[in-house]
């Protein structure tokens, strides 16, 4: 499967007026996998931060779960390059919105990602967005509604399996496997399997919360084109992840 061109109306454009917030970080060794390409965890980490930050200086309350993550990786940043990432809401629905961040290393775009945040309330439960909300986001957002459908297909039945051991370290507030962690499967496939392919696109969905004391398999399927891959416990998937390939 060829990689999806960047699509504008997925892909937003920035806003010519309303909120944004603009980061800069250095691309650590930490971040980096042994070529010094920033791993696609750490690029999680990254907009994980970010949006925390714009949250927080909104004085906002109340938790966020992300259910999809897209990345069109241009040319990722490498180790010792300084990113600035720029964030900022690009649609809504009932319960959820839609962030864009763009990832620029020297005036260069080098990473962009659209992601798909669910507000919940206390229990962890969904919660409606109101005019709180809307009085921070909406100009930026321009009314743009989105819809959360998932689109990623279930696994296949020859898919390959094996253990996916978790990490107590991979455990965050929410008390269940942070979504920067899952993508530590994608990079672990990547790196025993394609270490020489460059990345085009990543695409992950968020079925279900993965918690600590659940057996998950990672379950895989490659292409000449990408690979797919999924965190299954006793059959029902977790998570969904797709990478196409340059």
């Amino acid at each position: 499967m060829r990689a999806p061109d960047v699509d504008p109306e997925e892909f937003r454009p920035l806003p010519p007026a309303g909120r944004r917030v603009t980061r800069e970080r250095p691309v650590r060794l930490r971040d980096v996998t042994s070529r010094g390409r920033v791993r696609l965890d750490a690029l999680a980490d990254y907009l994980q931060d970010v949006a925390t930050d714009d949250v927080d200086d909104a004085g906002l309350v109340g938790a966020w779960v992300l259910r999809r993550l897209v990345l069109a990786l241009g040319d990722p940043p490498q180790y010792g390059d300084a990113v600035a990432l720029t964030t900022f809401c690009s649609g809504s629905g009932g319960r959820f919105a839609e962030r864009r961040t763009t990832l620029s290393v020297g005036g260069r775009v080098a990473v962009e990602a659209v992601a798909l945040w669910v507000y919940v309330d206390d229990a962890g439960r969904p919660a409606p967005l109101k005019d709180w909300f809307f009085a921070r986001y909406g100009e930026a957002a321009g009314g743009r509604r989105v819809k959360s459908r998932l689109r990623l297909p279930p696994p296949v039945a020859d898919a390959a399996v094996r253990p996916w051991p978790l990490r107590v370290t991979d455990v965050d507030v929410l008390d269940h496997i942070n979504n920067a962690a899952s993508w530590a499967a994608v990079e672990d496939e990547l790196g025993r399997r394609h270490a020489d392919r460059r990345l085009a696109r990543a695409e992950m969905e968020y079925r279900k919360p993965v918690d600590l004391d659940e057996a998950i398999e990672l379950r895989t399927r490659a292409g000449p084109d990408g690979f797919s891959c999924w965190l299954t416990h006793e059959g029902e998937v977790r998570t969904a992840a797709r990478v196409w390939f340059a």
